[in-house]
């Protein structure tokens, strides 16, 4: 078999400098199983942290569907095929009725980038309104839209990053966000722009997580609709169910916005993503442009999504989230009393982080001791990963089948390591 250092040494002469491995000691993992990962020694990791695989790694409700569609067709999709439109109806039927139509692609980056292309098609502006540290792909365009890929990322010229008022007070956080969305519509305008979308992640995942109050970016999505802009809201990390209280994160703000992005768990790990629209908004670009993509809803990638609704709806992963995500996070919370580095847990559903702060009381954050979390928990098991611009909160999104006994291990090892970093 081959060993780990054989495997990076090689990686790294084929694969070039910019991919990046987790952890201190990179994981080689060769099989997966619900919420389960196996690497080259046979040795069980919890994962905590893949929401690609929303309904459980190699689900094989998902896996027969995907194998007996590849057995049957596989082709583009500029033939008729009813697999895309059952799906598209079936996708559109979660959604509110405003939100009337739907184009696939292969990946959320894709998705996003449409989404965009729509935005500008229908407002005939170029503006871009994301958060500071927001995360939304890695075409060109979108990533010049995604500031925490780095500081060697620019910012495209027509985007304005906004602050996310992480820690403020609940009853300051829309209007201390909107405050920030209404200084940056007057920043495209002094420099000649217009807003054409405000752009979240209706989780901020990667700003630190923030989901509540629910509600709080409704001012924000105001304040953009009377500059002439439209709501693109983000769900590739955030929908299907994964928040618990709603299908969708934009329904906990109770918003209906005019484009919808989603990607990773819709296809359980196969490659499908899309967009849903209001169709007066879709229909300046399908006046101006011809859409046409390769393997985006391809029959393949629409029996995958397809088994995976037909997961979440029989096994009500959505109120498994819901359940469990709370058990999750009182028991995170629990911990406060034990460790003084835990600060704020925030989060929905199965979507958690939790903050590493100094154990001072000062509250700043602690980055350092993070790291060591993160890779003393792979140490002893358990998945997750580090969020926010200072890398300081841990990051929690298991497969949505994650079942209360699987929450206590989490918590139970997380006490541990904790304790034996104090000592």
């Amino acid at each position: 078999m081959t060993t780990t250092d054989d495997l990076l040494a090689r990686r790294a002469r084929v694969l070039g400098p910019a991919y990046r491995l987790f952890y201190e000691r990179p994981l080689q993992l060769v099989r997966g199983e619900g919420v389960w990962l196996f690497d080259a020694d046979g040795r069980r990791y919890l994962d905590a942290y893949n929401n690609v695989a929303a309904v459980g790694h190699c689900h094989p409700q998902v896996v027969q569907a995907i194998a007996a569609q590849a057995a049957t067709l596989n082709t583009h999709t500029r033939y008729l095929h009813d697999g895309v439109v059952a799906y598209a109806e079936r996708l559109l039927a979660t959604m509110p009725a405003a939100l009337g139509q739907a184009m696939f692609t292969c990946t959320g980056s894709e998705a996003n980038d449409l989404a965009l292309r729509i935005a500008r098609a229908h407002t005939g502006a170029q503006g871009l309104i994301v958060t500071r540290w927001a995360y939304h792909g890695v075409t060109q365009t979108i990533a010049e839209a995604s500031p925490s890929l780095g500081a060697g990322m620019r910012l495209g010229d027509a985007v304005r990053t906004v602050d996310l008022p992480l820690h403020a007070p609940p009853e300051q956080i829309g209007p201390r966000f909107a405050a920030g969305v209404r200084a940056a519509i007057a920043d495209l305008r002094a420099h000649g722009l217009a807003p054409a979308a405000l752009l979240v992640d209706t989780v901020f995942s990667s700003d630190g997580v923030l989901t509540d109050p629910p509600g709080f970016v409704a001012e924000a999505v105001a304040d953009v609709r009377a500059a002439g802009g439209v709501l693109i809201a983000d769900e590739v990390q955030a929908g299907f169910g994964r928040s618990g209280d709603a299908f969708w994160g934009f329904a906990r703000h109770g918003l209906v916005p005019e484009i919808v992005s989603m990607g990773k768990p819709m296809g359980n790990g196969y490659p499908v993503a899309g967009v849903a629209v209001q169709p007066a908004v879709l229909k300046a670009f399908g006046d101006q442009c011809r859409y046409f993509n390769t393997f985006g809803g391809n029959p393949v990638a629409m029996a995958a999504a397809g088994a995976v609704l037909d997961v979440l709806q029989q096994q009500a992963l959505q109120d498994n989230a819901q359940r469990v995500g709370a058990l999750l996070r009182d028991g995170l919370r629990s911990l406060a009393a034990r460790h003084r580095c835990i600060g704020a847990v925030r989060g929905a559903g199965l979507f958690i982080a939790l903050d590493i702060v100094q154990p001072d009381g000062s509250g700043a954050p602690d980055a350092a001791r993070t790291l060591q979390v993160v890779n003393g928990l792979r140490e002893r098991g358990v998945l997750l990963s580090a969020t926010g611009q200072a890398a300081s909160a841990l990051k929690i999104r298991p497969p949505l089948v994650f079942a209360p006994q699987h929450a206590t291990l989490l918590v139970d090892t997380l006490d541990r390591l904790l304790g034996d970093l104090a000592a």
